[in-house]
């Protein structure tokens, strides 16, 4: 299977361990961003990937680019060029307080590029599966059209096209999120999100449910995933479920609605690092999926690969379909495997 991916890949620096921005005299580069992490984890479960971007020519460009080669993403269709990679930093959370986001990722080479600097027929030659992220279009106008561009060949050439909404509020208004999306919407399939993503980009809320004080109405999620297939006439959504009970601690569980829902198994997640946990979720969909496992077996496969990535620093997740498997079929021990 084939999977291209679209998106931003940045330069994150975090603070040691759980340190605090002002306690830090030094801090940890790795490089991650939505659909980069979704590439690298379908690479590491042996999909054929190709991630599409663009980077400064320099060298910290050229380390991102060597940083997706180590583990096996394509990266023939990344442009170079313009000034600067976009930088996030992360200050990790513990118990009761939470992890905090600081964006430098303004003017970037992505950001500035344009729909027609990239070979559209080349990428998606072969492909069987398209994912961005609602981060992509956050980033602005001229990012919202190379999205459209890639959507656009993609459902020409019978690829199917995931969407995994991803508001961040730092980047853009659920106004403009609304807008934007609506308009893209058009060429997605699979439809992944969470509560707080159906609800600010397109105001359906779940009812009766507060994850954050560890109240989850599972009916009130079947609700959300049969209204965004209703307006948006979707294949398939899938909603992550996460009840927040510290920063630490955390449930997780994922559905899957094709008109029928499918819950995974639910995980008690003692937390290492939580960013790129709904990619890695998308990635473990997408795989399923694509392998044409059932319905059941594919959202408890993405379920379990976010388990796993929670126990893994960086953005990364560094988990093998075999893990997975296990961990999907039961063996949730965390014993010495010898």
């Amino acid at each position: 299977m084939k999977v291209v991916t679209l998106g931003e890949i940045m330069l994150r620096l975090s603070p040691e361990g759980y340190l605090r921005f002002v306690q830090a005299d030094r801090l940890n580069a790795v490089f991650g961003g939505g659909e980069a992490n979704v590439a690298v984890s379908l690479a590491n479960f042996g999909c054929q990937t190709a991630f599409v971007t663009k980077l400064p020519a320099h060298e910290i460009g050229q380390a991102a680019v060597n940083d997706l080669r180590r583990y096996g993403v394509g990266t023939s269709f990344i442009l170079r060029g313009g000034e600067r990679i976009g930088i996030y930093y992360l200050e990790k959370g513990a118990s009761q307080r939470a992890s905090k986001v600081i964006y430098d990722r303004g003017h970037s080479a992505f950001a500035e590029s344009r729909a027609e600097e990239y070979d559209w027929g080349r990428i998606f030659e072969g492909a069987d599966w398209f994912h961005f992220t609602g981060i992509t279009p956050a980033l602005g106008a001229g990012a919202t059209e190379i999205v459209r561009a890639a959507c656009m060949e993609a459902v020409a050439r019978g690829v199917t096209v995931s969407c995994d909404l991803n508001y961040r509020q730092k980047l853009w208004s659920k106004e403009e999120a609304r807008q934007v999306m609506s308009g893209l919407m058009e060429f997605v399939d699979v439809c992944i999100c969470n509560e707080d993503d159906a609800a600010n980009v397109f105001g359906i809320e779940a009812q009766n449910s507060d994850p954050a004080a560890g109240k989850l109405d599972k009916d009130a999620y079947v609700s959300v995933a049969k209204e965004l297939m209703g307006r948006f006439n979707f294949r398939q959504v899938a909603i992550t479920l996460r009840t927040s009970l510290s920063a630490s601690d955390n449930l997780w569980a994922g559905m899957l609605y094709d008109g029928k829902a499918y819950f995974s198994k639910e995980y008690a997640l003692h937390i290492v690092d939580r960013v790129g946990g709904g990619d890695s979720f998308s990635a473990g969909l997408i795989y399923a999926l694509g392998m044409k496992h059932s319905t059941q077996e594919a959202v408890e496969f993405a379920a379990a690969a976010s388990c796993l990535k929670h126990s893994v620093e960086g953005d990364y997740n560094h988990a093998s379909a075999e893990e997975v498997m296990r961990l999907a079929g039961g063996q949730a021990s965390g014993r010495v495997q010898r």
